[in-house]
């Protein structure tokens, strides 16, 4: 029988554990004996069974087995059930309650503060390949809306230590803040290899007990994200205007100083990002944003320099207005339209659009830009996308998707637009597409000096 070790601990000598013990430290429990007399060699005391032998005067502590009634491990006290009739068990953080919602997996490995506040979204649950989520907290600044707006949230393994000097509060109190479902303890790599394998379910997500696995796998085929218009849910109502860029502590392309020009840009909000406008602001825009809704001939009559496309979420046929906006736009004034957007225009172009098998959510995702071969790797967000071969002549695919080869982003110069189907402002992700603000601010550098 292998020999426990003797070891010092805060001044005290204490038995180590075995290796059994050091690599599931949660499932045993040392047991700190009571002090006792020692009479011939035997002990005296009262009460429970002891916890130690005497050994020559010496006490000893031990390692026994946790009872089953003081389980150290969570409760799996929550479901995720599919569509496709499988239930994943899982411990509840956050709010409580039962959603309904199309499940995604993003593979970002930070920025899921980001991620939650992202309107894009609305109407999704999202699993997060990285295992561990949670440990940075969340902080005032990083937001990129005013509220979350993903259904619900997935992971492997929650934090239980915050550690970041910006963190205002934990993962934990955040989704109770803002009603939305956690759950955690749940094999995210097996979910990850369902979804890729069968594509985007729809599932649902609850506490409740009483619901029955049967009754909550009817619920989820009876739910579709397919043509529902979610733009103007998550839209402003009014018109506003924005004009604050990324601070001198962030701000990371030096090529931003040379652009202080100052454009007016009528952003469309389909549910735009924060740092999408800081970004914009950035390279010397003012920016007027306007509701999804908003008429084109408003937005004309404001004389901009540029119209900009946000992103947004859910699927772009289902909200002809926006396409009716863009098709009355085109080729009056420069366009740039992101990941939404991009759907949007690309409809307005004369192409269609359809649904991707598990979508693109992640931070990794390479990029081939045509005309020259350069690779960007991009953040990406979106689960449909434009058809090429429906292009009209005079359109140019100028991104290709490497994972899957699908249109990334489209030129139309006799339109005087430019599109891209991925996050070009890094948050989260990286910084390879940040280019794109700047060519649309080249293109509106252009019309200035054909107007003049």
């Amino acid at each position: 029988m292998q020999q426990l070790q003797t070891r010092q601990c805060s001044g005290r000598t204490a038995a180590s554990y075995g290796v059994a013990d050091l690599h599931a430290p949660c499932s045993r429990q040392v047991v700190t004996p009571p002090l006792v007399a020692r009479v011939s060699g035997r002990r005296v005391a009262s009460g429970a069974a002891p916890a130690f032998r005497s050994t020559g005067g010496r006490a000893r502590s031990v390692a026994v087995r946790a009872s089953a009634s003081a389980s150290p491990f969570p409760k799996k006290d929550a479901r995720l059930v599919l569509e496709d009739g499988s239930v994943w068990h899982a411990t509840a953080f956050g709010a409580r309650g039962t959603e309904i919602g199309e499940v995604v997996f993003n593979t970002s490995l930070t920025g899921y503060q980001e991620i939650m506040t992202d309107p894009s979204y609305k109407g999704q649950f999202v699993a997060f390949t990285c295992p561990h989520i949670g440990n940075v907290g969340i902080n005032n600044e990083d937001m990129e809306s005013s509220k979350c707006h993903l259904g619900a949230i997935i992971v492997r393994d929650l934090s239980c230590v915050v550690s970041n000097y910006r963190s205002k509060m934990s993962l934990d109190e955040y989704c109770k803040k803002e009603n939305v479902i956690g759950l955690a303890n749940l094999d995210t790599r097996a979910l990850t290899k369902v979804l890729r394998e069968t594509g985007c379910l729809v599932g649902v997500v609850t506490t409740d007990s009483s619901k029955s696995d049967a009754e909550l796998v009817q619920m989820a085929k009876s739910w579709t994200i397919v043509g529902k218009d979610l733009l103007s849910v998550v839209s402003c109502t009014e018109p506003y205007e924005w004009g604050k860029g990324t601070s001198d502590e962030w701000e990371f392309n030096p090529r931003v100083k040379a652009h202080k020009e100052h454009f007016h840009v009528v952003a469309y909000d389909f549910g735009i990002k924060t740092n999408i406008l800081r970004r914009l602001a950035s390279y010397g825009c003012r920016i007027t944003v306007v509701p999804a809704t908003y008429p084109a001939n408003e937005v004309m009559k404001m004389n901009p320099d540029g119209i900009f496309f946000s992103n947004g979420p859910g699927d772009p046929s289902a909200a002809p207005y926006a396409v009716d906006n863009a098709k009355f736009i085109l080729g009056k004034k420069p366009v740039f339209g992101i990941c939404m957007g991009h759907q949007v225009l690309g409809q307005a172009f004369g192409g269609k659009t359809f649904k991707l098998k598990f979508g693109h959510h992640g931070g990794n995702h390479p990029i081939r830009y045509v005309p020259t071969g350069r690779v960007e790797i991009s953040a990406q967000n979106h689960n449909f996308a434009v058809d090429p071969a429906t292009l009209p002549e005079g359109v140019e695919v100028t991104h290709v998707n490497l994972n899957d080869g699908t249109c990334a982003g489209m030129v139309y110069p006799s339109k005087k637009a430019m599109t891209i189907q991925y996050h070009p402002e890094a948050s989260p992700g990286p910084h390879d597409a940040d280019i794109c603000f700047e060519q649309f601010v080249d293109m509106m550098k252009a019309e200035r000096a054909a107007a003049h």
